[in-house]
């Protein structure tokens, strides 16, 4: 339950830089309390979000434009087509049973120029390697990349051919929340000596996307 909770107040301020200044319209599908849309409003801009739990959703409601109290496959008939410049997906697609088919599905909400932008777990991530080749384990816990409610488990490269498959062209894919442990940091630079520094990708818990459609 406490997991539960600082997950729906979290307010990611890592991923503000991957939102285009000019944005108008931006949904949230997955906003929780709404902390990290509360922090995009400008005074002309509209902010919308989508959030399954209720207790969060009303939370949510109390800051944002709109909020609509159901899963992502519901509200979709309930969010007008052709309007949004951004729709954030927060480390939401890997909690989808079929994330290839609600990309397909968002695209209509999207202005001519909108995007998706979105932060996804990146199951390549040293301590996940370490944990899988060193002690031959694949452990599902209560949170992190690893989380028993991850229906998906994505990379690098599997994020960015999951929306070049689905009709987006990636702008842009970042790796956010690198590690910050000495013993991993070590581990991972001896890993990509012995690769000729084509690594770099497993220091990072997510990346985070800027994906516009064709």
């Amino acid at each position: 339950m406490e997991k539960n909770k600082k997950y729906y107040m979290q307010s990611r301020s890592e991923m503000f830089g991957f939102i285009p200044e000019n944005a108008k319209r931006i949904l949230e599908v997955g906003c929780g309390a709404g902390n990290f849309s509360f922090q995009l409003i400008k005074e002309d801009r509209e902010t919308w979000g989508v959030e399954l739990c209720e207790k969060a959703s009303i939370e949510a409601a109390e800051k944002l434009f709109k909020v609509i109290n159901k899963s992502l496959d519901d509200a979709l008939a309930e969010l007008p087509e052709n309007y949004f410049d951004v729709i954030i997906l927060n480390d939401i697609l890997e909690h989808l049973l079929f994330p290839w088919d609600d990309l397909q599905h968002l695209k209509s909400k999207l202005t001519e120029d909108g995007v998706v932008v979105s932060s996804v777990p990146n199951v390549r991530y040293i301590k996940n390697l370490y944990k899988l080749i060193f002690k031959r384990d694949w452990k599902y816990v209560d949170e992190g990349i690893l989380d028993s409610t991850h229906f998906r488990f994505f990379t690098k490269i599997s994020i960015k051919a999951l929306y070049e498959n689905n009709g987006y062209t990636v702008q842009k894919i970042k790796g956010i929340n690198a590690t910050k442990s000495i013993s991993y940091i070590a581990l991972g630079g001896l890993f990509n000596i012995l690769f000729l520094g084509t690594q770099s990708d497993i220091f990072y818990t997510q990346f985070a996307t800027i994906a516009k459609k064709k």
